[in-house]
């Protein structure tokens, strides 16, 4: 009895976390969602599949969740290979690789809010220094209101973020450059093979599994995004920057429908376990052909 006890109290601190800091919040989500309430006083008004109904006719829910998507998208097509690209290079670096190391991973050591208060002033219109560079160029069609126009607002502030995580990938793939044996390069380079045949036939396929690793954490991570792109725009202008989690917070501290927010917070968990699921199962089919 001690033995079989023995798993299950040494696992119920962890169990108890889960359950008071996770179940007990995603349940508490679903529940409230069929509610409408303005999180003041206890006037909760049940009212069944409303706020799911509204959510399916909600532009702006779905024109935000579009937003998440193509996040998650350029964060797989160009931030995992300028992080693999960093890592390979810092990989195969002697000579400074340390000093180069710590300064790539500054972007991530910075406060995502004081990164975005940054880059409001870089994209500055009258007193950026991007417009000001347009502008010395030459390239006065070039500048524009960065944040403030719609058409140019959702890139800008995704080129920031896929700036900040970068360095977060190129450590993951660093440590799974660092678990490949330095044995098979020596007897591979023995043998005629060049740096660009090791890569592409020995270390790529053995980072398959911290490759896959890498995009789950990218998709779930877009999918959630909100600090840096609220700091910036808080979604605007027009919603052109709007994301499931900057919605689901005005929802919830500017309007007070806490009822309304908390069915979008159950639907942005719908969603990111759906795709969560489905870029697992395409990471592992890669994997396996491979």
């Amino acid at each position: 009895m001690a033995q079989k006890a023995a798993p299950v109290v040494f696992m119920a601190p962890a169990l108890i976390f889960l359950v008071v800091y996770l179940l007990y919040p995603l349940v508490s989500s679903f529940r409230l969602s069929f509610v409408n309430w303005n999180g003041l006083g206890d006037t909760a008004e049940f009212v069944g599949l409303d706020n799911w109904v509204r959510l399916m006719h909600d532009s702006v829910f779905w024109h935000s969740a579009w937003n998440n998507i193509l996040l998650a998208l350029f964060s797989i097509i160009i931030q995992l290979p300028i992080a693999l690209v960093l890592a390979v290079v810092l990989d195969e670096a002697s000579k400074g690789s340390r000093i180069l190391k710590i300064l790539y991973f500054i972007p991530l050591l910075m406060s995502s809010v004081a990164l975005g208060v940054l880059f409001k002033n870089i994209y500055d219109p009258n007193f950026g220094p991007i417009n000001s560079i347009l502008d010395a160029m030459g390239l006065y069609g070039w500048a524009h209101d960065w944040l403030g126009d719609p058409r140019y607002a959702l890139g800008s502030v995704i080129a920031v973020v896929l700036w900040q995580n970068i360095p977060f990938y190129m450590v993951l793939f660093l440590a799974g450059l660092a678990s490949f044996p330095r044995e098979i390069t020596e007897a591979a380079r023995l043998d005629g093979a060049t740096q660009t045949t090791i890569f592409w036939r020995l270390k790529l396929p053995h980072l398959q599994g911290t490759f896959r690793t890498a995009v789950l954490l990218a998709t779930i991570g877009s999918m959630r995004y909100f600090d840096l792109i609220y700091v910036m725009t808080e979604g605007g202008p027009e919603n052109a920057s709007q994301v499931m989690a900057s919605y689901m917070y005005k929802q919830v501290f500017a309007s007070f429908e806490l009822g309304y927010g908390t069915t979008v917070a159950a639907a942005m968990f719908i969603i990111i376990t759906v795709i969560a699921a489905v870029a697992f199962r395409l990471s592992k089919r890669f994997e396996t052909e491979v």
